[in-house]
């Protein structure tokens, strides 16, 4: 029988046929897949024709069709929907995966085409795109080593098959630690927490065949647990849990782990001649250098760390006022928090989310990008990965655009965190290919799914990355969609946020679940004055963990992360009762690969940008203004990495921003 992987896509839109993939497919999947990309790319290599665009670049291109494919479907579940056989596979194919990226970008005769190439690109009558996608292979070949030879390009092979197999197992680490841990909650111990609280712990119990209410280490359970739990002890046992995420010792610790990680990282650096693993990092992002990262988080810190400060007397005050004596924990933040935003505000979280359903969220995200880009959003039938995942053709003047899953409810195959996927990327080359865009989150779920408003502004976040994949219109693979500097990708999706606390949007679709109301304008404005509440607290623990991971990386490897973590916070003064938000042993985001290693402050990079792009619809009266949102989509959305990302935004906006629009949109800038 053929393969499901390796036949062509199913129906119009030439989905993956994920009712007939077993996991046993997989294995032979790739094996027949990197048995067809090692020849084509031998072929392209050993071609005895002059080097030329066609038959270097554009066959490039094409010579790992099959591959993209087989992976797309594969690394979308194992993230998804894990299996332990899609973990084992996963251990397998880390240094298969990574030799052979090695391979190609070591492969001599294969560099010696593209050298030839750049060097005459100026006479080769090449477009705009053509030359960009050019200079991005070149680039990628010299700082993938390819300019290396003997000794130093068999230990560059070497470092990154063991950097594959580490950052695999890290993440794996991660996810068996929050997979594995739980505690039950007795009658006793749900007393004072809202009804959707109960609700998810319920929700979560039935997912993993308890009894009844379950406490997980689920960002979207955990968190409203220490708003709202009144249980001080039970609040430490959970928070402390959370945070000993990958450093419990035993087979799951990642300490270890992340310290070989970082000395590989610093070897990879100087074979390839740069100072650090940092300064290598940010060659090509828009930040450029170490010193231009630290000055943008140090212009924040400052203002925020003075803010939480200030917060965390007042906090202090209400916990001693309650007959609690000593200092306020980081597990007693959050409560307190919460408390001080209803007398202060006048605001309650419970009595918010009813009228922030999943389905009514949804409303919201696909008739804002109606709005904006005329795109429209047509449900379709299964089945795909998961009985949980949805599905919908996206269409703009009745044509075909894109197709967007949404996989929206934690479970315990799913690692966390919320992310944005393509199983394929939309290219022009060799006919139309239309993108499959997958938008991951970790909600709990309940009858309904009633999420927070931080839980909807991820909505939005994640919606903003599907765009990007969505709207993409170049012709090579290489630069489409999200394919951009790492301190840009992140534009999008923060600006699409914005929409989410637009009146008119609120007005429109947040509507109570069971009644049909909509919110009662006095609890919509209660909700908008908040909305820099709290933002000392939550910039401080972004800005350390980003703070962290530059020093990680910056100099020499630190022998011991977890004292290098503890220098650098006693050095900037972290308040006590803030912890990093994503310390050492469960930073995915930096150790389970390369994707935001030194460049995890690239979410504040973005935020001064986004918070500037928006200010340009708000300027012409109406955030939905359609040139504005025209001329974001012509320099931005669609144009993926064929252009420089500082090119693509002064096109958009004219002018670089500055950070005071950040320091106001978070409520922090000087009055």
């Amino acid at each position: 029988m053929t393969n499901p992987l390796l036949a062509p896509g199913k129906g119009p839109f030439a989905l993956p046929d994920f009712a007939a993939i077993r996991d046993e497919d997989f294995a032979p999947a790739f094996e027949a897949a990197l048995t067809e990309a090692r020849a084509n790319i031998a072929a392209i290599a050993a071609n005895p024709e002059p080097a030329c665009f066609a038959n270097t670049i554009e066959a490039m291109e094409q010579a790992e069709a099959t591959l993209d494919r087989v992976a797309g479907v594969f690394y979308n579940l194992s993230g998804a929907d894990s299996t332990p056989a899609r973990e084992a596979l996963m251990r397998d194919l880390a240094p298969k995966m990574a030799a052979f990226a090695s391979e190609v970008t070591m492969n001599r005769p294969l560099f010696a085409r593209i050298e030839t190439l750049w060097a005459a690109r100026d006479t080769l009558g090449l477009t705009p795109e053509q030359a960009r996608v050019l200079e991005l292979y070149y680039k990628m070949f010299i700082r993938s080593g390819a300019a290396l030879e003997g000794a130093a390009a068999e230990r560059m092979t070497a470092i990154k098959e063991r950097l594959a197999v580490l950052c695999t197992q890290f993440s794996q680490n991660l996810l068996a630690d929050e997979r594995d841990w739980s505690r039950p909650l007795t009658e006793e111990e749900l007393e004072g927490l809202p009804e959707f609280v109960i609700e998810a712990a319920r929700g979560a119990g039935e997912e993993r065949g308890a009894e009844g209410p379950v406490l997980t280490l689920n960002r979207s359970l955990i968190v409203p647990f220490l708003q709202f739990s009144p249980r001080r002890e039970l609040r430490e046992i959970a928070y402390e849990a959370w945070v000993a995420r990958g450093a419990n010792g035993g087979e799951t610790d990642n300490r270890a782990i992340a310290a070989e990680i970082l000395s590989l990282r610093e070897e990879r650096a100087k074979l390839l001649g740069y100072a650090s693993f940092a300064a290598y990092k940010l060659e090509p992002e828009m930040a450029k250098e170490p010193a231009q990262v630290r000055d943008l988080l140090m212009r924040v810190w400052e203002p925020a760390k003075a803010a939480a400060e200030a917060d965390a007397e007042k906090l202090t005050r209400m916990m001693h006022a309650e007959g609690i004596n000593g200092d306020l924990e980081a597990w007693d933040w959050r409560y307190y928090a919460e408390k001080r935003r209803t007398l202060e505000h006048d605001f309650d979280e419970a009595a918010l989310k009813p009228y922030l359903s999943l389905e009514a969220m949804l409303g919201a995200v696909f008739d804002t990008a109606n709005r904006l880009f005329g795109l429209e959003f047509r449900p379709l039938e299964g089945p795909f990965y998961h009985p949980d995942v949805r599905g919908w053709e996206v269409t703009r003047e009745g044509k075909h655009i894109a197709v967007f899953l949404g996989d929206y409810f934690a479970r315990g195959s799913k690692r966390s965190g919320a992310w944005c996927s393509a199983m394929r990327s939309q290219s022009k080359l060799g006919g139309e290919t239309r993108p499959i865009v997958v938008n991951v989150c970790n909600f709990a779920k309940g009858e309904p799914c009633l999420l927070s408003h931080d839980d909807a502004r991820t909505l939005f976040h994640e919606f903003g990355h599907a765009l990007h994949q969505m709207l993409s219109d170049v012709t090579y693979q290489f630069v489409s969609g999200t394919s951009v500097a790492r301190d840009f990708v992140e534009l999008p999706s923060q600006l699409y946020e914005h929409w989410l606390d637009v009146p008119e949007v609120l007005d429109r679709h947040a509507t109570h679940w069971k009644t049909g109301a909509p919110m009662p304008k006095d609890l919509r404005d209660k909700l908008l004055a908040a909305g820099t509440y709290d933002q000392g607290f939550a910039t401080v623990e972004f800005v350390a963990s980003a703070l962290v991971d530059l020093a990680f990386h910056e100099g020499a490897a630190p022998k011991d992360p977890m004292a290098m973590q503890a220098q650098v916070l006693a050095d900037i003064g972290l308040p006590k009762a803030i912890r990093m938000r994503h310390a050492t042993p469960h930073f995915g985001h930096v150790f389970s690969g390369d994707g935001y290693s030194a460049g995890y402050y690239s979410y504040m990079w973005s935020e001064v940008m986004d918070a500037d792009a928006f200010a340009a619809f708000e300027e012409t009266g109406d955030v939905f203004d359609p040139e504005t949102a025209k001329r974001l989509e012509r320099c931005i959305l669609s144009v993926g990495g064929s252009m420089p990302a500082d090119e693509a935004w002064l096109a958009f906006r004219g002018k670089m921003p500055g950070v005071e629009a950040l320091l106001k949109g978070r409520g922090l800038a000087a009055t």
